[in-house]
């Protein structure tokens, strides 16, 4: 399984209820076990498969950089934000070479598809939840997506 599933996966179990999760594709089985203490979460993962891969180490939680006396927020346009609904991967168009979506400037109404988020080889159509104006595209194509982060501002 390829590191970029697998940083998915962990994120998904981080970021929801769930303690554990356990995925079988072929001859590889990996399980994914959140467990609690009092100072902090940790994820364990164990992957399994012809060869016995010993245990991963967990992945240290991603830290955004934002240079100093900048504001994150600030620098988004005013405007009605589309967010992620799930964590996946980020994607402008329905495949690769096609057209995007949409683009900044364009007009969209209510159920217009933005983007397509991929999560756990499912592709997930993301469609507009207002009428407007695209202002901003806010993620890079293929970029990861964490639940509820900012993809569209419509204005």
């Amino acid at each position: 399984m390829d590191l970029r599933k697998l940083k998915t996966l962990i994120d998904l179990v981080q970021n929801s209820g769930i303690s554990e999760l356990e995925i079988s594709e072929g001859e590889e089985k990996i399980r994914i076990a959140k467990h609690a203490t009092p100072a902090a979460g940790t994820t364990t993962v164990m992957m399994g498969g012809p060869m016995m891969a010993p245990a991963a180490a967990p992945l240290p939680p991603a830290v955004p950089s934002v240079s100093a006396g900048t504001d994150a927020v600030a620098a988004e346009p005013e405007g009605h934000p589309v967010k992620a609904p799930m964590v996946g991967t980020f994607y402008r168009a329905g495949s690769p070479g096609a057209p995007v979506f949409v683009e900044v400037g364009q007009s969209v109404k209510q159920g217009d598809t933005l983007c397509i988020i991929e999560a756990m080889k499912l592709m997930n159509e993301i469609e507009a939840d207002a009428s407007g104006t695209i202002k901003a595209i806010l993620v890079e194509n293929g970029q990861p997506v964490e639940f509820d982060q900012p993809l569209f501002i419509i204005g």
